[in-house]
């Protein structure tokens, strides 16, 4: 897309957003909001680097633990009660990361899922998480110290504000040279080598920035619904988040967003008409992805628009 019809997208979605809980139930919205910056960062791995992580569902579930627990127990402040998560989520991509990107292709994807498995059996087994049952009653506390988020309207301009700051990293990560040289690993790797760049670093530099924001996005999601739980560490989380990248369009920018959208919304609104027939439906959907809209939705958006352009440009 061209520079302004950029702009005119991202002042639309703006828009759309400030707007949002007036129309819409304010926690649903909060909820894909959260879920839709988890599936961005997962996208900034798998759509610009090329590595497919099939364990981020650990990032997203440690800082919705380690907020909670913050909040709740220690008695932080909302604001550094999250900030702790995605730090906590950034320093396990480090370990994770540093084990798994020296190794190519499945065995990556392997390596990954079964230390996300670890992690998911430490949070049944430890003390402070509340095994099955979860941690329970996590408090929204006030943003600096007076603003109350018990309102849901209150909360919804907070996370839509995390939501914004994370989007805009990520963006700002991919139209960087950082995020060209990701692009040339991804298409290339031996070359990128060739040209001299330190690819292992510049691997991990992409999975510890994709985990970290992964766990801002756990963490907020533990302060809009007030729970923590194992569902949000386990490997189903991982494969829904692949699920809605996919949907949405792998590689760009905005695939992961309307990924999320999508899958989150079927999902509310039809768990009560077809209880867990919702999983087939999710799967015929994705078959279907996969087999007519290869891009995603986003990328068969962005391909009609150029044809439709170019068709414009070269009837001129």
């Amino acid at each position: 897309m061209t520079l302004t019809m950029n702009r005119l997208v991202y002042v639309a979605l703006l828009v759309v957003g400030l707007v949002a809980p007036f129309v819409v139930y304010p926690v649903l919205v909060m909820r894909v909001l959260c879920i839709a910056l988890f599936a961005s960062a997962f996208n900034l791995l798998i759509g610009y680097t090329g590595l497919l992580s099939f364990g981020h569902a650990a990032f997203f579930g440690t800082a919705a633990y380690v907020a909670g627990h913050a909040l709740k127990v220690w008695g932080f402040p909302t604001e550094l009660g999250i900030l702790a998560g995605g730090l906590m989520a950034a320093g396990l991509g480090w370990i994770v990361g540093g084990l798994a990107i020296r190794r190519p292709g499945i065995y990556l994807t392997m390596i990954t899922l079964a230390l996300a498995q670890m992690m998911y059996f430490f949070f049944l087994q430890a003390p402070f998480t509340g095994g099955e049952d979860g941690l329970q009653d996590i408090p929204r506390g006030h943003l600096l110290g007076f603003i109350d988020l018990r309102n849901d309207f209150t909360l919804y301009y907070f996370v839509f504000g995390i939501f914004i700051l994370g989007f805009w990293l990520i963006h700002r990560t991919i139209h960087s040279p950082f995020g060209q040289i990701l692009k040339a690993i991804r298409e290339n790797e031996p070359r990128a080598v060739s040209l001299g760049y330190d690819v292992a670093k510049y691997k991990l530099l992409a999975f510890v920035l994709s985990a970290g924001i992964s766990g801002l996005a756990g963490a907020t999601k533990a302060v809009v619904l007030q729970f923590a739980s194992l569902s949000d560490a386990h490997w189903q989380r991982s494969g829904e988040v692949v699920l809605m990248t996919l949907i949405g369009g792998m590689g760009t920018v905005f695939g992961g967003t309307v990924g999320a959208a999508t899958i989150v919304t079927l999902e509310d609104q039809l768990s009560d008409k077809v209880g867990s027939l919702v999983t087939v439906i999710m799967g015929i959907i994705f078959i279907a992805c996969v087999l007519a809209f290869r891009r995603g939705i986003v990328g068969e958006i962005d391909a009609l628009y150029h044809r439709v352009v170019g068709g414009r440009h070269h009837d001129k």
